[in-house]
């Protein structure tokens, strides 16, 4: 049995189609005829985009036109003026199109794999896809095709990229394994959206394997299974119609009021980083979203985005939800999430420095464009700003003071907006869990960050394995940091939701419901999931369940006597 990590839900039983790189190599050449080197490359650009576009296609009616837009960005990404220029400059200076590309991708491949965040690290999978794609042409190689796979098949490949994962027939793979690759990659999202099993970096996998072996993929544990015995072949087989059922049963709370079983009402939004995301929160049954991670507006290119651009990037959003919120949390940068071109200088200790709200407030001019694009994409539905990482009543005040700055400004170009919109925070500080009360009497709303919360209360990096065991929202203390917060709210009439990773689980979900928690912001997958969840607790079982949880010392307690009673 071999341990991965989970990328796609599910399970998938099948046969090994092993996937060995195509040999990429070529020997570096001087050239002397340089324009008809350029234009070889520009040739072979063409060729890329006409099949990066097809390919698009495919996505589109296997996946979904969210989805296919990966492999747009794939286009964007090589026909970036900047890349060419520079692609260009190195031909003109003697070098063959293939070493230009290689040099320009790699620079690339370089500066996203130095990203302290799993996101941005992630991008360097799509700049190593089109570098292969591009070369592929130049050599004149044949790359891999996965459309005439057998039915049954479960891929097994040293990384699965975007324009590999556009061939898939879901019809025909059951699984996917790969060496690399985590639940952020694009192939892991492509992965979901093909609703295909799939385990992801599974050590040396490639060479465990063999072309035809029997293996077991359990997307959701992260297992993979090779030469599975008869008994496990009929365990899983009944997992995988238990999964089966689970998802069927499932579909019974699509278009339905998200309500617990007493019949309290509850909102249950989505967290986004992107416009198009919006369109997914709607398919997937979200009544809204609740985090709007702007700072992706500002990644993968190489200056600001100015007010028009994040105005119609706000406009797209909300129109796309019809009346339901959308929450803006303006630009959260620093900590785990670097913009190179903003040159923020390195911090010894960047999640405690300078970031989130402390930037913004200390750069007027970028955090003031950004609010005037909010404002002015306000008039086209229900918008909400939300303050990042606050720690202070000052910072409130300070924004606040920021976006009546941006209202004035509007009204004398003439332009619209909606004067009442409200503005709220995300408590995700111990220091903002300690002044709840104080901060409830300056803000229209709460939402709770769980996972900044759990890791500032109990002082550990959920990244660094030796102090990982302290990162649960089922510590004691991050109990009481989030009762104290959601109590603080309903004091004071102000809602308060939670958009971190703690909104789906379903073990802390008595625990909201009892605390009293208004909103619930979570993956637009999960809608579902949680909305099932809600419904199966009164507030007196969950209460009953609180009162006994919050007696409880250690977080390996609490977590034990919850699973009993689940």
């Amino acid at each position: 049995m071999l341990k991965g990590v989970a990328a796609s839900d599910g399970i998938g039983i099948g046969n090994v189609l092993l996937i060995e790189e195509t040999s990429l190599e070529y020997t570096p050449h001087a050239v002397e005829d340089t324009a008809a080197e350029t234009r070889r490359f520009h040739e072979a650009v063409e060729v890329f985009v006409k099949n990066t576009e097809k390919q698009a296609e495919n996505l589109t009616k296997t996946a979904g036109e969210k989805e296919a837009k990966i492999m747009l960005g794939h286009i964007s990404m090589i026909k970036d003026p900047y890349m060419q220029g520079e692609i260009e400059k190195q031909i003109q200076g003697g070098s063959c199109a293939e070493a230009a590309l290689e040099n320009m991708c790699d620079m690339f491949i370089g500066v996203f794999s130095a990203a302290e965040d799993d996101f941005t690290r992630q991008r360097a999978a799509d700049v190593r896809d089109v570098k292969a794609g591009m070369l592929a042409i130049l050599l004149g190689v044949n790359v891999v095709d996965l459309t005439a796979a057998a039915p049954g098949t479960i891929i097994v490949a040293r990384e699965l990229t975007p324009s590999m994962t556009a061939g898939i027939d879901r019809d025909n793979i059951v699984g996917i394994i790969t060496e690399t690759g985590g639940k952020t990659s694009h192939s892991a999202i492509l992965a979901r959206a093909l609703e295909i099993p799939a385990v992801l970096s599974v050590e040396n996998v490639t060479k465990t394997f063999k072309d035809g072996e029997k293996v077991i993929v359990d997307g959701k544990a992260g297992l993979v299974i090779e030469n599975p015995t008869a008994a496990d072949i009929t365990e899983y087989t009944a997992k995988r119609e238990e999964f089966l059922a689970e998802k069927s049963e499932l579909e019974m709370f699509r278009n339905k009021k998200t309500l617990n079983a007493d019949g309290t009402e509850y909102e249950l939004f989505c967290n986004i980083g992107k416009p198009e995301d919006a369109v997914k929160a709607v398919e997937c049954d979200g009544e809204g979203v609740g985090l709007f991670r702007t700072e992706f507006l500002f990644m993968d290119r190489n200056s600001l985005p100015n007010e028009n651009e994040q105005f119609e990037a706000y406009k797209k959003a909300v129109m796309v939800l019809k009346g339901k919120p959308l929450i803006i949390r303006t630009l959260d940068i620093g900590g785990d999430k670097e913009i190179p071109y903003l040159g923020l200088e390195k911090e010894e200790n960047p999640f405690m420095g300078y970031r989130a709200i402390r930037y913004c407030l200390g750069n007027k001019d970028l955090f003031k464009t950004q609010i005037r694009a909010i404002l002015r994409a306000s008039v086209y539905g229900d918008i909400r700003i939300m303050f990042p990482l606050v720690t202070c009543v000052e910072e409130v005040r300070h924004g606040k003071t920021l976006v009546e700055e941006c209202k004035a400004e509007l009204k004398a170009q003439g332009k619209g907006f909606n004067n009442d919109i409200k503005i709220g925070i995300m408590t995700e500080t111990a220091a903002s869990a300690a002044i709840a009360d104080l901060l409830a009497k300056e803000c229209d709303f709460f939402s709770i960050g769980t996972n900044d919360l759990t890791g500032y209360t109990m002082s550990c990096d959920r990244g660094n394995s030796k102090v990982s065991y302290l990162y649960s929202h089922f510590q004691p203390a991050v109990l009481r940091m989030i009762e104290k917060i959601i109590k603080s709210a309903a004091e004071n009439g102000i809602p308060v939701g939670m958009c971190g990773e703690a909104a789906a689980d379903p073990m802390l979900v008595p625990l909201l419901i009892s605390f009293g928690l208004t909103e619930f912001s979570v993956s637009p997958v999960s809608v579902l999931k949680v909305r099932k969840e809600i419904a199966k607790w009164t507030k007196r079982d969950a209460d009953a369940l609180r009162d006994y949880v919050m007696t409880l010392h250690t977080q390996s307690e609490i977590v034990e006597y919850i699973k009993s009673k689940l």
